[in-house]
């Protein structure tokens, strides 16, 4: 801050970004860190452009613990609770309500919101979180992201996801995991390290988004946890926990997901073409020898010349 008031730098939009991608790094945080966060952010926020603020409150909305101040600042909708409970209804019969007193709520039209195209950095951050988080608080973040003004991906082609399913279908029964691997890397278009921590993960989450933006029904996808992956197949509890997830996980959130990792890709590849020097480009680049010509009349080519008696 010292710095910004010394050179005129507006570096509060920066400083938001930085400590919401902190925060959002761990699950759990102590009550004197979500106050510090909280009311440094509640500052901030404030004073920064709107688009910065968009971009906070994607990243927290799928955020599972984000501070409740937060949350109504940024007007997030609260996580769901489970189970959920019909509400008693506390209203009067209708024959208790004089006609008088009835008055209707006025209608606001509510704005949409912006839908934002995940940067390959967030798209990072976002499965960093999902892949360490646990089977609870990766429903809560899956849920999160039904509300988060996240673009998906593009649906993949109906005949191209038909032929996927029925050739993903027959490798999981016979437990081929390979050539699931390979099918499903081919119809998603994700790289095959990517498909293979979705395939490998032993909780089951990221199998059950891939399925779901391919469009499997819920009896083959119970199928797919029962054969393919044996640490999954023999826990009747993690079966049931899948498929109850399956049944009432969205279409848009998978695809959401999906966009997140093929934006995971583009950073892993990055990192791996990162040079390590700070001119490591430029010693790659192949350097030309430099040709001289020398010209027929110079001392070079003169004949030697016996000295005159």
């Amino acid at each position: 801050m010292s710095l910004s008031q010394r050179e005129g730098v507006d570096i509060r939009p920066t400083l938001l970004r930085v400590l919401t991608d902190l925060y959002v790094q761990t699950p759990d945080h102590t009550p004197d860190e979500e106050r510090q966060f909280t009311e440094l952010t509640t500052r901030l926020l404030d004073e920064v452009d709107d688009a910065t603020r968009a971009v906070v409150r994607a990243k927290l909305a799928i955020y599972p613990n984000t501070p409740r101040d937060i949350r109504r600042k940024l007007m997030i909708p609260p996580p769901p609770i489970y189970p959920r409970h019909a509400a008693p209804s506390l209203q009067p019969a209708q024959s208790e309500v004089e006609p008088a007193t009835v008055t209707a709520p006025p209608l606001v039209p509510q704005q949409p919101l912006p839908v934002l195209s995940m940067k390959p950095q967030d798209a990072s951050s976002l499965i960093e979180m999902f892949t360490a988080a646990s089977s609870k608080e990766r429903a809560k973040i899956l849920e999160n992201l039904l509300d988060a003004p996240l673009k998906p991906s593009a649906k993949v082609d109906p005949r191209r996801a038909a032929r996927a399913l029925a050739t993903l279908e027959g490798a999981a029964m016979v437990a081929d995991a390979q050539a699931f691997t390979v099918e499903l890397a081919d119809a998603l278009t994700l790289p095959a390290s990517v498909t293979k921590e979705i395939v490998a993960d032993p909780l089951g989450e990221p199998i059950a988004c891939a399925m779901k933006a391919l469009g499997m029904d819920a009896d083959a996808f119970q199928r797919v946890l029962l054969f393919l992956n044996p640490a999954i197949g023999a826990s009747v509890i993690d079966v049931y926990r899948l498929a109850r997830m399956y049944d009432v996980l969205s279409e848009r959130v998978a695809l959401i997901m999906l966009a997140a990792w093929r934006g995971s890709s583009v950073v892993a590849a990055r990192a791996k073409y990162k040079p390590q020097l700070y001119d490591g480009e430029r010693q790659r680049a192949r350097t030309t020898p430099s040709t001289s010509t020398v010209s027929p009349f110079s001392e070079e080519h003169q004949p030697h010349r016996l000295p005159l008696k």
